[in-house]
């Protein structure tokens, strides 16, 4: 049960909406690193996944134990506690960069942090479906999405202005000190406002029988794997952009920067997610998305522009890039309406376009088959927050942490699948190509959950 205080319930959205977009700028800032850490350490495509593997691996290894924590010690003091140990692992990249730097102690940081992020992720999103009715749990958990989607844009574009120019790369790892300095600092705050804030209490009851039941719903298990086939597809398709954009001529420092397409897609579907799969009446519905459109033009747009030659920030129109990055954003807001508002529907047909598109940037020349790659961000947007709203979909309050835990420990699959696509990178000749077919069969699973799996009780 959740107390019914309107005040409180805003500012436990705010303050949800302020942790996912930490989240999102960690996880991307973390993957945005690989390119840096495999020229810095001079590792194979595989060593250097590792840097997303070890992040990812701490979902595996504590899920389940922040699930047990969270019913015991409450939300609240999770969400504190995973804040903590980000900031610890955020200072710990000072020391592990310093004039010898370790590759082994880069890895400890992004493990610890790594953890904190655990926590947070365990604790918020059954905390934000409760929140609320079940019918609309999708619908906010795409808004505080989108939040973070908003971080996983901006997190890959600042490391391609900033840490993969060649004078940064020159530099190496060092380059990560101070905004790491600066990350962990702002996280100590967040902590402390969360720390001193009256936040809306959800009590439950932890039982050996509500553990048990919780592993008799077939949602929460496919669910799981769907999340484990989600996580592992994202990860794996945007850190194949580099090298695949790369193979097309590209500079690393300007495949980098491209890499934050890829999660502004994901940003504007889910600001379509939290609108379309709401409660609004239609003729908002629409008006908002229509700003939503503009909007993304502006991104793309100003994405495609931006970049640092030398040091200085230069301005370059490319308004046919922009565009075309609005057109892509109609056919994402069509392929939405699509799905008539029902989330296991538009799950489905997205999981559906996006095994299409990283199937056509396997066969398609990297000139065209870059935006069919970079697209997929758009149609990844919804996915997490509708496959988890789905997997706990008919449990109580009572249940939903250890159904948290089940599904975050199947994240695990930011790190198999990466690594899977690392080594067909290093051992096959058209590696950084036949890799992409592993996202394309997550997502086909992706789309059955959605239309069929979601629906066993």
């Amino acid at each position: 049960m959740f107390q019914q205080n309107t005040q409180s319930l805003r500012t436990g959205m705010i303050f949800m909406a302020i942790i996912f977009f930490i989240l999102g700028f960690i996880t991307n800032f973390n993957m945005a690193l690989k390119d840096q850490v495999q020229t810095t350490f001079d590792l194979g495509a595989a060593m250097a996944q590792l840097v997303n593997g070890v992040f990812f691996f701490a979902y595996f290894c504590f899920s389940l134990i922040c699930g047990r924590f969270v019913k015991k010690i409450g939300y609240k003091k999770s969400v504190i506690a995973g804040l903590v140990l980000v900031m610890v692992g955020c200072y710990l990249f000072f020391p592990a960069v310093a004039e010898e730097p370790s590759y082994a102690l880069f890895l400890m940081a992004i493990f610890i942090m790594a953890t904190g992020v655990v926590f947070l992720q365990t604790a918020a999103n059954p905390y934000i479906v409760a929140l609320g009715s079940q019918a609309t749990a999708p619908a906010r958990l795409n808004l505080v999405q989108a939040m973070n989607s908003i971080a996983t844009t901006i997190a890959p574009f600042l490391v391609g202005l900033f840490i993969l120019t060649p004078a940064s790369l020159a530099i190496g790892p060092r380059a990560v000190q101070t905004p790491f300095i600066i990350i962990g600092t702002i996280v100590f705050l967040v902590a402390a406002g969360v720390y001193l804030s009256k936040l809306p209490l959800i009590e439950s009851i932890d039982t050996p029988l509500v553990q048990k039941k919780v592993w008799q719903h077939p949602q929460v298990l496919l669910g799981a794997l769907g999340i484990f086939c989600y996580v592992g597809a994202e990860v794996g398709c945007s850190t194949q952009i580099v090298p695949y954009l790369e193979e097309g001529g590209f500079a690393k420092d300007e495949a980098g920067r491209l890499v934050a397409i890829y999660w502004a897609g994901g940003m504007i579907g889910r600001f379509f997610g939290s609108i379309i799969l709401s409660t609004l009446k239609k003729p908002k519905k629409y008006l908002y998305s229509l700003c939503v459109i503009v909007f993304s033009f502006f991104v793309g747009w100003f994405i495609f522009s931006s970049r640092f030659v030398d040091g200085v920030f230069v301005f370059s129109s490319q308004l046919l890039n922009g565009l075309l990055f609005l057109c892509i954003t109609i056919f994402n807001f069509i392929a939405m309406l699509l799905g008539k508002g029902k989330p296991g529907i538009s799950l489905g047909v997205f999981g559906v376009i996006a095994s299409i598109l990283v199937f056509a940037a396997f066969l398609l020349p990297v000139s065209i088959g870059m935006w069919a790659l970079l697209a997929v961000g758009f149609f990844n947007s919804i996915m997490f927050p509708t496959i988890f709203s789905l997997g706990v979909k008919d449990l109580d309050a009572n249940e939903m942490p250890m159904a948290s835990g089940i599904i975050n420990t199947l994240i695990v699959g930011g790190t198999v699948v990466p690594l899977t696509m690392g080594w067909f990178t290093d051992h096959i000749g058209i590696g950084v190509r036949i890799a992409l077919l592993l996202p394309a069969i997550c997502f086909a699973y992706i789309a059955f959950f959605a239309l069929k799996g979601s629906k066993i009780r």
